[in-house]
């Protein structure tokens, strides 16, 4: 009993000290700093902003309550990581989700563990960590490595030591953003693996990329059998589906706009046409999960 009083009363004091002391507290040689920063202290949610930086914009709403749901049996186990902002105010560096179900459930404190970084070291912290994820698709992992080429100004032998990972498999990611769009939302939306994608990144020719994807989506193929048919077309031998010979030249606004109802789709679109600039847009679909999207979309 005397050890957890004695736990309340630093949380207390630590907190006195955040108040009166913060809003000077703007590097790490500032008074006081080495007491605030890097300690763990409970902080009112209000003042905490979200981070500008993060990769992520999509939280699974039902992930979110069943987190929440653990956080008000037993708390928040694993403190969030905040940055010292100026004032007493702060920004989210990771631990989004439990930030969001925290306010979810009518909390109004937050555990969180304080340090000072800037705007780089912001983005750069989010991405790495963003990458260390588990339930991340291979669109969002090579999205937040281009990201760090991109703003972080990071060679991929740099990003290798920052992450962990082989300089190989940050190259074999970064390859999947060369996809065709609708291939990688495909591959975000699960329907096809990594490595499906890793196979049809062999084959340049856009048109023949999305025939091979219907193809493995129509006929549920392996990753194996993707591999064999990518492997004859490199070889001259054709074994994507045959499209249906025109019998109407296709308008000029109907192949304008194709590529773009696909992407909204997910899926590449087809026309029939019957003539005089009228015909039918063909929306294929491939589960009643794929179906039911596609309808959502379309209220």
């Amino acid at each position: 009993m005397a050890k957890a009083t004695r736990k309340q009363a630093l949380g207390r004091g630590l907190s006195a000290l955040l108040n009166e002391n913060s809003s000077d507290i703007k590097s790490a040689n500032d008074k006081n700093a080495d007491k605030v920063v890097g300690s763990i202290i409970e902080i009112e949610l209000e003042l905490i902003d979200i981070n500008p930086f993060q990769p992520r914009s999509y939280f699974n709403e039902e992930a979110l309550r069943e987190l929440a749901s653990s956080i008000k049996q037993l708390g928040v186990i694993q403190p969030i990581t905040v940055r010292k902002l100026d004032g007493n105010k702060f920004q989210l560096v990771s631990g989004e989700r439990r930030f969001r179900a925290s306010k979810l459930i009518g909390n109004t404190t937050i555990p969180a563990y304080i340090r000072l970084a800037n705007d780089q070291e912001m983005l750069e912290m989010a991405l790495v960590e963003n990458i260390q994820r588990k339930d991340l698709d291979p669109i969002e992992v090579a999205l937040s490595y281009q990201r760090l080429i991109d703003e972080i100004d990071l060679t991929q032998e740099e990003m290798s030591q920052r992450v962990g990972k082989k300089r190989s498999t940050i190259s074999n990611y970064l390859r999947l953003l060369k996809l065709d769009p609708i291939i990688q939302t495909g591959m975000r939306d699960t329907f096809i693996s990594m490595g499906h994608g890793r196979a049809l990144i062999n084959i340049e020719n856009t048109e023949d990329q999305l025939n091979i994807y219907e193809k493995i989506l129509q006929q549920k193929l392996s990753v194996r059998q993707t591999e064999e048919i990518v492997k004859n077309l490199k070889n001259g031998v054709n074994t994507a589906p045959k499209t249906a010979t025109k019998q109407v030249e296709t308008p000029k606004f109907v192949n304008k706009g194709l590529k773009a109802i696909s992407e909204y789709f997910g899926h590449k679109v087809d026309v029939k046409l019957s003539g005089n600039d009228k015909g039918k847009i063909i929306i294929p679909f491939h589960s009643e999960e794929d179906f039911n999207r596609i309808k959502k979309l379309l209220q």
